[in-house]
């Protein structure tokens, strides 16, 4: 397994509980030392980053984020998330991970400085890897 520095954990957020499955399993076969987490809306996922500091579990370094999804979205996400204190947003990258080919979403996401990439449904492991050389340092 390959580790990388200030990546211990992944946090998917996605409404579709299948395509987290698929998700899990590519970020599992990209051979990347994570730990992951599956929520299935965005209040678990804000209640999953702001409570962290109390938690045992490994806190995301990555969050894999759709943006439609029922009552709120991923933009949704990304506005309380801009509103969050720093510490919960320290090395964290967020990348847009999403079915939509509407232009707008691509540009939106590309204005929004806390979102890192825009990548198309489904993660496949080699995306993972591509994703995670860019912004962690790997540990030999």
């Amino acid at each position: 397994m390959k580790k990388y520095q200030d990546l211990h954990g992944v946090l998917l957020v996605d409404d579709d509980r299948f395509t987290n499955l698929i998700h899990t399993k590519a970020i599992e076969r990209s051979g990347v030392d994570v730990v992951v987490t599956a929520v299935s809306n965005v209040t678990d996922a804000l209640a999953f980053l702001t409570e962290q500091e109390d938690s045992s579990q490994a806190k995301p370094g990555i969050i894999l984020l759709d943006i439609n999804m029922p009552g709120l979205s991923g933009w949704d996400f990304m506005k309380a998330y801009h509103a969050l204190e720093d510490r919960f947003k320290v090395k964290v990258i967020v990348t847009m991970l999403t079915t939509s080919l509407n232009p707008d979403d691509e540009e939106r996401a590309r204005l929004d400085n806390q979102i890192v990439n825009f990548l198309h449904k489904p993660l496949r492991p080699e995306m993972f890897i591509e994703l995670v050389e860019e912004h962690f340092e790997r540990q030999f």
